[in-house]
């Protein structure tokens, strides 16, 4: 298998019918064979049908008229969508020539997902990688990461102490050969999710309700998928944009920063890519419905049937989601039921990854309970499921709101270097737009580069 520094475009990763026809022929049977490198051409919110994946979820389950739109990010290549801000953070440095194969050890700081993303980015696209994050993260993440050949440098405690990793990856990068995929920082990140991400939740409600999009939830780690809410946001000028966090790592919310079990979210500051211009609602999502939730939809599907929720519909939620998933999937429940959302309405949300990633998570739980039967199980779905409210909702649309996340996102970052005039040219959309709009150039590069190698 050959090792080559390119792939796909914003717009083949957006809309897969652009890719030559021999390219996209490949990259079906690719999918047999998970490391090889033509993978790189099925990153992308479609199947082979060119429809997006995604399920509305019963409304059995949510408990609310509006349509909750979940796409699903378990049928990238590696499991998850992080891979695709992963390699388009690869893809841009290298056009840049600050990445070079050979040259260049890759560093991925992570508290999971991107990590796996980086380290499978970097086997096929023939780079050495090591992945910093948390020594207290799931096992099964560990493992996918050393399975696709990559280091691992764990730094002390879990999934909010992630700035430790920052503080890892400043220091292994005053070794000139070490470049780091920065998904807290680099913007490759907000452009993979504004235009692929952005656009694929466009097309995700097309034919549901009444084809818009009322309302777009997500919780971030990097803020990369909130980018999304931009699109969706100049698509459909009305819709709201909603960041989820945990309850007991609320730090845009109120600056707290306490220790929670969501891998992937939560991680004690605003990222450096989060535009918090467009971000429009702050809402808290206790981890423990998160996980509670989780083992309903892996262990209760009786539960589920009970509740009104077809049998074949409660067996397909299987393997679907993970922790971030559901609070997800629970933070959009309660977006709709807060704007008061009705049956024509669709609220659109992401699940990053799988359930395969979190067996030890449910293990875990079990571990704390002396027996989950069913009828704990029907208890937990009604307080996890049938008793989500409007608490903990936090407006963000004011100018005094908006300063206070400016001035947090100032005391992130001026410490890693970053200048207070950079920092304050994020406080105008103009930024925003001008740094999606490179995607463009980009993409003339990236085929550039596949005519060269031909």
């Amino acid at each position: 298998m050959s090792k080559v520094p390119f792939g796909p475009t914003y717009e083949e990763m957006l809309n897969r019918s652009l890719l030559p026809k021999e390219i996209k022929e490949k990259a079906k049977a690719a999918r047999k064979d998970e490391l090889n490198d033509l993978n790189l051409f099925n990153i992308s919110w479609e199947d082979e049908e060119g429809e997006i994946n995604k399920i509305v979820l019963p409304k059995e389950l949510t408990g609310v008229d509006a349509n909750i739109v979940v796409m699903l990010g378990r049928y990238f290549p590696s499991g998850s969508h992080k891979v695709g801000p992963a390699y388009s953070t690869l893809i841009e440095g290298y056009i840049d020539k600050e990445i070079m194969p050979s040259e260049h050890t890759i560093l991925g700081p992570s508290t999971g997902n991107f990590g796996i993303g980086v380290s499978y980015i970097c086997n096929l696209m023939g780079y050495d990688a090591i992945v910093i994050m948390p020594d207290n993260m799931s096992n099964e993440r560990y493992e996918r990461i050393s399975k696709y050949g990559a280091k691992l440098d764990l730094t002390p405690g879990s999934e909010s102490d992630v700035i430790l990793t920052l503080e890892r990856t400043y220091e292994l990068m005053k070794d000139p050969k070490n470049k780091a995929l920065a998904q807290f920082e680099l913007l490759p990140n907000y452009r993979f999710h504004r235009h692929v991400t952005g656009n694929s939740c466009v097309r995700a409600v097309e034919g549901i309700g009444n084809g818009r999009i009322a309302a777009f939830a997500s919780a971030p780690g990097s803020a990369g998928t909130l980018a999304a809410g931009d699109m969706i946001k100049a698509v459909f000028p009305e819709a709201k944009v909603v960041a989820l966090e945990p309850y007991e790592c609320s730090t845009l919310t109120n600056g707290g920063i306490g220790q929670h079990r969501i891998e992937g979210i939560g991680d004690k500051m605003i990222t450096l890519i989060h535009n918090v211009l467009t971000t429009d609602f702050i809402t808290m999502i206790r981890d423990e419905d998160c996980v509670k939730g989780l083992k309903i939809i892996q262990d209760g599907t009786d539960i589920l049937v009970e509740n009104g929720v077809d049998r074949k519909i409660a067996e397909s939620l299987k393997d679907m989601f993970g922790v971030s998933g559901m609070c997800n999937i629970i933070g959009a429940i309660k977006t709709a039921k807060s704007l008061n959302l009705g049956p024509n309405d669709n609220v659109v949300t992401v699940a990053t990854d799988g359930f395969d990633r979190y067996y030890s998570v449910l293990d875990d739980l079990s571990g704390r309970y002396l027996e989950i039967e069913d009828f704990v199980l029907r208890r937990w779905f009604d307080d996890v499921f049938k008793s989500i409210g409007t608490d903990m909702i936090k407006d963000v649309r004011g100018s005094e709101e908006k300063e206070v996340l400016f001035k947090r996102k100032e005391e992130d970052w001026l410490k890693f270097g970053y200048s207070k005039e950079y920092l304050d040219s994020m406080k105008s959309m103009e930024f925003w737009d001008n740094e999606y709009n490179k995607h463009k150039y980009y993409d003339e590069k990236i085929l550039e580069l596949r005519e060269e190698i031909k």
